[in-house]
């Protein structure tokens, strides 16, 4: 059997209890933490609680290499985990894949999401968002500014009137739960990376969702990229035009300036 169990936005205490049940039901636990972080705790808190040792794997050690997770769950009872909704990334989709065609067991125990907290927190309306992207940095993909990429799905999202989710990139250089080497995009580097093609935007950041001090301010991008946000993680929100009671929820919640 093997379990792929979301662990939420935050820290430990964020799983739910369907997925702690099952981590602690667990032979063995492996996680990756490269597609996300949990920023509020560190791997020694995750076991602790857990009362379990977990074996973290590295994006080859998923990827190309998924043998020693497969191999146990064959004849044990294993837990993946995951930071956020354990199937968002479509590594793990490929992993429970290649499960089910070894004849293992799958299930799947979700957790809560960037995109569902963002409306949320935000008070956007969840089903007006469309396509989301990635913003890189700017080293990631070669060449400078933003991708065509990320404008033509913001350009096309708004098109329909609908919000665009932009999630901001991590870099991870050690593939373990180490973060001295991570960088975590800032949501004002993103805004101003996106106010050279869109000035005048809205936009709205979410920093720490899940955590007891989330913070979210909406304003124009060039406003934005000219403020600090705190620690990670940060999303940032491009909205479509405005229903009335979402910008009444952007005024009460995230401090929408009245003249923009």
């Amino acid at each position: 059997m093997l379990t792929f169990v979301g662990l939420g936005l935050y820290d430990e205490r964020s799983v739910t209890l369907a997925g702690r049940d099952a981590i602690e039901a667990a032979d063995r636990v492996f996680a990756e933490f490269y597609t996300s972080r949990l920023v509020g705790t560190d791997l020694e808190s995750l076991e602790a609680t857990h009362g379990t040792d977990i074996e973290v794997r590295d994006r080859a050690g998923v990827e190309r290499d998924p043998e020693p997770v497969l191999a146990a769950a064959e004849t044990e009872a294993v837990a993946f985990l995951t930071a956020g909704d354990t199937m968002v990334s479509t590594t793990h989709t490929d992993l429970r894949l290649r499960a089910e065609n070894r004849g293992i067991e799958t299930r799947v125990i979700h957790g809560t999401t960037a995109q569902t907290a963002a409306g949320s927190l935000t008070g956007l309306q969840n089903y007006r968002f469309g396509k989301a992207t990635t913003l890189p940095f700017e080293d990631a993909h070669g060449g400078d500014g933003v991708p065509d990429s990320v404008v033509s799905t913001i350009e096309a999202n708004q098109a329909r009137d609908l919000h665009t989710l932009v999630y901001l990139d991590i870099k991870v250089d050690d593939p373990h739960w180490d973060d001295s080497d991570d960088t975590y995009m800032t949501a004002d580097h993103a805004a101003e990376q996106l106010a050279d093609r869109f000035p005048e935007q809205l936009g709205v950041v979410v920093a720490r969702a899940g955590s007891p001090d989330p913070t979210v301010v909406a304003d124009t991008l060039t406003a934005l990229s000219e403020r600090e946000f705190g620690a990670p993680l940060h999303l940032l929100v491009v909205p479509a035009d405005l229903h009335p009671i979402e910008e009444d929820a952007l005024t009460e919640l995230a401090g929408l300036p009245e003249k923009r």
